[in-house]
């Protein structure tokens, strides 16, 4: 019975396959639509996912303090307040796993006929995992470098295409400021930051290296910030609030006075971005669906005028024994073959645009079952719902009116 019916609805389709189309082609784009909509922002999504992940976990950064001078406001990490000694205080907290003191600064990079300017930063081997940095090549320096001020680096990915090319860099000597330094190792590719920049661009030193030999300090053990890793994300309130109470007391801050240090939750900050893309992602997808209804609403539109048309076709069915629930169904199952049929081309052409995307414009664009299913589920529903109304309409008709319809 459900066969015939199925063979019946698709001839009725056949004999209008222009209209057929228009109609199908708004399920077909609401469809595509969201599917490509999804993709876009999921993508975004996985990027600042991606951008926390190569941050590293439950991290803290701790800025010195700012400064004025001659009526010019610097802001943080301007005046010279962190100390070595801080860090190692910090390092003693319970729940913190790691502290990692910095010196960042500027050089220009030398190895044979090649150069590169980039930044140099100056920490200890803390540093490698507070920012779960791995090695892919060569080995980090140690503490023996550290208090032996040694000239030795770890460089990153794009430094070494710039100097290197395709030579193994590790042993060889680069010049960082006219001086030699010996490479150790080669950090593993870490991709962009949170606000865009590359964080293979980068050289690490010995932090006494830094400021003994490279950039020099106005204050012997001074460090611009320092990176903290509690050792869990429940722990982090209390390694902040402990942190602040440390630092009070060791730079004998007075009750009501401006604090010469701020201590920054990464993590939240992160987790903040994180869920801005998702937020953007659904509204994306959210948006995208409108015209999922306006598809809905184009198969009503035709299923009324398929039922108006075929008035007297519905009388001779009831007049030699159709019921009411098979006008029903007859009506209902040609509103579920155009919603399928226009959700499988939709899908077709969504997966199909959102991997042109990806191809031609760089994006991140991720394609999920999830995505397809939802979008899916979504329009068949849709082209159910609407079509429920015209075929309802076509089954509660009297025979005998219907057959005087003219």
């Amino acid at each position: 019975m459900t066969a015939a019916m199925l063979a019946e609805a698709w001839q009725a389709m056949g004999a209008n396959r222009l209209r057929t189309f228009l109609t199908m082609l708004g399920m077909v784009i609401g469809v595509g639509a969201v599917i490509l909509m999804l993709a876009v922002g999921q993508g975004a999504q996985q990027q600042v996912q991606e951008s926390i992940a190569s941050m590293g976990s439950n991290l803290f950064i701790i800025l010195s303090g700012s400064t004025t001078s001659g009526g010019l406001r610097m802001g943080g990490g301007a005046a010279p307040t962190l100390t070595m000694a801080d860090a190692a205080a910090i390092e003693e907290l319970p729940s913190v796993a790691a502290v990692a003191p910095t010196a960042p600064g500027t050089a220009q990079l030398v190895y044979g006929p090649n150069n590169w300017s980039t930044q140099v930063m100056g920490s200890t081997p803390s540093f490698l995992t507070v920012r779960d940095w791995k090695l892919s090549a060569g080995f980090p320096f140690t503490d023996s470098d550290i208090r032996s001020a040694t000239r030795v680096c770890l460089l990153g990915q794009t430094v070494v295409q710039n100097l290197f090319g395709d030579e193994d860099p590790v042993g060889k000597t680069i010049r960082i400021k006219n001086s030699p330094y010996v490479v150790l190792g080669v950090l593993a590719a870490k991709g962009q930051s949170l606000d865009g920049r590359d964080q293979d661009d980068t050289v690490i030193v010995p932090v006494t290296t830094a400021l003994r030999k490279l950039f020099g300090s106005q204050f012997a053990g001074t460090v611009r910030f320092m990176m903290a890793q509690a050792e869990s994300a429940d722990a982090m309130p209390a390694v902040e609030k402990a942190i602040n109470e440390l630092l009070h007391q060791r730079h004998r801050i007075r009750e009501g006075a401006d604090n010469d240090f701020s201590v920054r939750n990464l993590t939240a900050l992160a987790n903040t971005a994180a869920e801005t893309a998702q937020v953007m992602s659904l509204m994306l997808g959210a948006i995208a669906s409108v015209s999922l209804l306006v598809g809905g609403i184009g198969i009503m539109n035709i299923m009324l005028v398929s039922v108006t048309e075929r008035t007297r076709e519905i009388g001779i069915r009831m007049a030699i024994g159709a019921r009411g629930s098979d006008i029903l169904l007859q009506f209902l199952l040609e509103a579920i073959i155009i919603s399928v049929i226009g959700c499988l081309i939709g899908v077709a052409l969504g997966v199909g645009g959102a991997l042109l995307v990806s191809k031609f414009s760089g994006m991140a664009i991720v394609v999920t079952a999830a995505s397809i299913f939802m979008a899916f589920a979504v329009a068949a529903a849709v082209g159910i719902f609407f079509g429920w109304y015209p075929a309802r309409k076509a089954a509660a008709m009297k025979p005998i009116d219907a057959l005087r319809y003219q």
